[in-house]
């Protein structure tokens, strides 16, 4: 076994991938890793290779150059980008859910709870909102009770308010399950303050680490420039408080964000 999965924490390496395709380099260098326990978020502008990563990790897509490097056994759910369902297609959210998963209903019933869409188990597919759609795929990626969760912008379709309460949600499924969570979010604003590390991708990583030194750092500053690291609202911290960007503290409810420390690589 690798020296580093000696570390039982460690979950999954991406090392100095590369991706060229049609004479364009998408990728150079690239790398992230996440831990059990640990939420980690690729951020950057569109184009930026962040999908990419996400494919070359799942085994979806053979980089030029670079390595993955899974825990022995490892188990990944994976909630897309996006999922086009047939509206003709007659599925409820729970035979939706049961294709291709050896679940029963009782099972079923229990992720929805877990992700807060219990009601809607016998909903046609095509009559939810995309706020509950969303809570349905992450469900899905859910029911394979996985160590990673895999998400690509779970957010989308989705208003603001929903936004945050659905990156509360992973956070306190992170929580309850241990699992690593790996994101890909355009929402800097809301994900900062759910995430323990960031790795700003722009075709190569331009910084990584801790929400609070990535917006800082001046390439991330130079990338979405300064009213938007100026303005960005509060960065994470493994206490019952976070701070906003002149360092205010800002209460968090009920603490329920009181998490562990872990340990990560900047």
């Amino acid at each position: 076994m690798n020296d580093r999965f000696r570390d039982a924490a460690l979950l999954i390496e991406a090392r100095n991938i590369s991706v060229t395709r049609d004479g364009k380099e998408i990728l150079s260098n690239a790398e992230t890793r996440v831990r059990a326990g640990e939420i980690v978020t690729l951020i950057g502008p569109n184009g930026a290779g962040k999908t990419t990563v996400v494919r070359v990790i799942l085994g979806l897509m053979q980089p030029d150059s670079g390595t993955v490097e899974k825990r022995p056994g490892l188990v990944i759910g994976y909630m897309p980008q996006k999922l086009h369902i047939d509206p003709t297609l007659p599925l409820s959210v729970g035979r939706f859910l049961a294709l291709g998963s050896p679940t029963n209903t009782e099972q079923t019933q229990a992720v929805l709870d877990e992700v807060g869409a219990g009601s809607i188990m016998k909903t046609p597919l095509q009559a939810v909102s995309g706020g509950e759609f969303q809570r349905v795929l992450l469900a899905r990626a859910l029911l394979r009770n996985p160590d990673l969760l895999v998400l690509d912008e779970p957010s989308q379709g989705i208003d603001v308010n929903g936004q945050a309460e659905l990156y509360r949600l992973i956070g306190r499924i992170r929580d309850r399950r241990s699992c690593g969570v790996l994101m890909v979010s355009h929402d800097l604003h809301l994900v900062m303050a759910e995430t323990d590390e960031v790795v700003c991708l722009n075709h190569h990583v331009c910084c990584a680490g801790h929400p609070e030194s990535v917006t800082n750092d001046p390439s991330y500053i130079q990338l979405f420039g300064k009213q938007v690291a100026s303005t960005l609202a509060v960065y994470h911290h493994h206490h019952d408080h976070a701070h906003d960007s002149d360092g205010n503290v800002v209460p968090l409810d009920g603490g329920e964000r009181d998490h562990k420390g872990h340990d990560h690589h900047g």
